[in-house]
């Protein structure tokens, strides 16, 4: 009988789930941008799918994500229960502000989603077409404010890279950066600014309601369901698209990481993810282990010599 006891409770045992662990996911900007929205998707689907208990979620803006990611650094070594949201955005303003702690400082974890820029107006703007607004920066580049993200992120590339295209010094544009989404928005509903630049996403619920005019989409092919030409085939040879990942604390082990892994692995393979990204206009880039690491790299070495293009890195 003890025998048989123990056999049973042996396989008891086994058929238990694995451990589900807690998370604190830092959001390295304010409420209402990509990466708090990216942060809070995750949340959600974590939770609802069972992935993790109980997820949370803490803003650190500043610098393009550079402040979040250093605090993150400093404070989560060894933490396998962190997470840190960034992207392209970060790998951007590493470079722009030359800032100490890198994302060769964090355990890359995965790419989560691609986003393809929008360049949009107030409604209230006389601007009707991307050409329109390309002559007015031509002929004054300081006359034309944009509204975007952090300095040296991708909204910021984006405009760079137009201006150049068009004859442009890029030095001279008119760039208003804002470390969150949401003061973006208020500036250019509030018709503080001549133009604004960030993911289709984000504007979309803006251009549906009619308080913005969205002018062309960064992406090489037109959108299913968004009205607009692209950049390209508006007479500019420019195509961005911006990524989001996740990354893991500093000094993990195998396991550790092995177990954060899994469980976005999980979230990404999640009715709960899909449904997520189809509700947001995200695509689905996911991208995991040496394969992400060695595409990271690349990027990195991409975005230098962009910005050094552009002059936004000496």
């Amino acid at each position: 009988m003890k025998h048989a006891f123990l056999g049973a409770a042996l396989a008891a045992a086994l058929a238990v789930p694995a451990f589900a662990q807690d998370y604190t996911i830092i959001a390295p900007a304010n409420p209402g941008g990509g990466w708090d929205g990216t942060a809070r998707a995750m949340q959600e689907v974590l939770q609802a799918e069972g992935i993790a208990p109980s997820v949370e979620v803490v803003n650190v803006p500043g610098a393009g994500g550079t402040v979040g990611l250093a605090q993150f650094v400093a404070d989560s070594a060894g933490d396998p229960t962190k997470l840190i949201v960034g992207g392209y955005v970060m790998v951007g303003a590493i470079l722009t502000n030359a800032a100490p702690v890198t994302l060769k400082d964090v355990t890359p974890i995965a790419r989560l989603t691609g986003d393809t820029e929008a360049i949009v107006v107030p409604a209230a703007s006389e601007i009707q077409t991307l050409g329109e607004l390309v002559e007015k920066m031509k002929a004054d580049p300081g006359s034309v404010s944009w509204a975007g993200g952090s300095a040296g992120g991708t909204d910021h590339i984006l405009v760079g890279l137009l201006a150049k295209v068009a004859g442009v010094d890029p030095t001279k544009i008119n760039y208003v950066a804002f470390s969150g989404g949401g003061e973006a928005m208020a500036a250019i509903l509030g018709n503080q600014v001549t133009a604004g630049v960030s993911s289709v996403g984000e504007f979309q619920e803006q251009v549906k309601a009619g308080t913005m005019r969205l002018l062309a989409v960064s992406s090489a092919e037109r959108l299913e369901g968004i009205d607009a030409p692209t950049i390209k085939e508006s007479g500019f040879d420019v195509v961005v698209e911006n990524w989001r990942m996740v990354a893991a604390a500093p000094g993990l082990s195998d396991e550790q990481v092995a177990k954060i892994s899994g469980d976005i692995e999980k979230l990404n393979a999640s009715a709960g993810w899909t449904k997520m990204l189809a509700d947001k206009g995200w695509t689905n880039t996911y991208l995991a282990g040496d394969a992400f690491a060695a595409q990271l790299d690349a990027d990195i070495a991409a975005t230098e010599a962009v910005l050094r293009d552009i002059g936004l890195v000496k």
